[in-house]
C-alpha cells in the first residue's frame, strides 16, 4: 500500500512538473514561429510526389483501360463479363446472372472514370513540366 501511494504521488508530481514545462514551452514557441512544412517541401499539397509518380500512374491507367476494353478473350474485360452474363442467363442461373450483371454494371462505370482520370493526369503532367518538376509521359 505504501509503495502504491509513493508511486501515485510521484506520478502526480511529474504530471504537475510536465504541465508547467509544457506551458512554458508553448509560450516560448509562440514568440518565434517555426518554419512551416510548406516552406521546406513545396506547397504541402503533394505536387512534387505526384509529378514524380505521374508516368507510372499513366501506365497503370492505360493498362487498366486496355484490359477493360479488350475482347472476350481478355481477362477482366467488359466483353468477357458480358459473355459470362449471357451464358448464365441461357443456363437459367438467375442468381449468378444477377450477381454478374451487377458486376458488369460496375465494370462499365469504371471506363469513363478512368478515362477522366487519364485526362486529368495529362493536365497535371503538363503543369509539372511548366514547374520544372519531372513528369514525362
Amino acid at each position: 500500500m505504501r509503495t502504491r501511494n509513493l508511486a501515485l504521488s510521484s506520478v502526480a508530481a511529474c504530471t504537475a512538473l510536465l504541465g508547467v514545462v509544457g506551458t512554458a514551452a508553448a509560450a516560448d514557441s509562440s514568440s518565434t514561429p517555426a518554419p512551416s512544412a510548406s516552406a521546406k517541401h513545396g506547397a504541402g499539397d503533394g505536387s512534387r510526389a505526384l509529378c514524380k509518380r505521374a508516368p507510372k500512374i499513366d501506365k497503370r491507367l492505360t493498362k487498366a483501360l486496355h484490359r477493360l476494353q479488350g475482347n472476350a478473350g481478355v481477362r477482366g474485360s467488359v466483353a468477357r463479363l458480358e459473355k459470362r452474363v449471357a451464358k448464365a442467363k441461357a443456363a437459367g442461373h438467375n442468381e449468378v446472372e444477377t450477381f454478374l450483371s451487377h458486376k458488369l454494371t460496375h465494370r462499365k462505370s469504371l471506363i469513363p472514370t478512368l478515362q477522366q482520370r487519364q485526362k486529368d493526369l495529362a493536365k497535371v503532367a503538363s503543369w509539372c513540366r511548366t514547374q520544372h518538376n519531372t513528369a514525362s509521359s
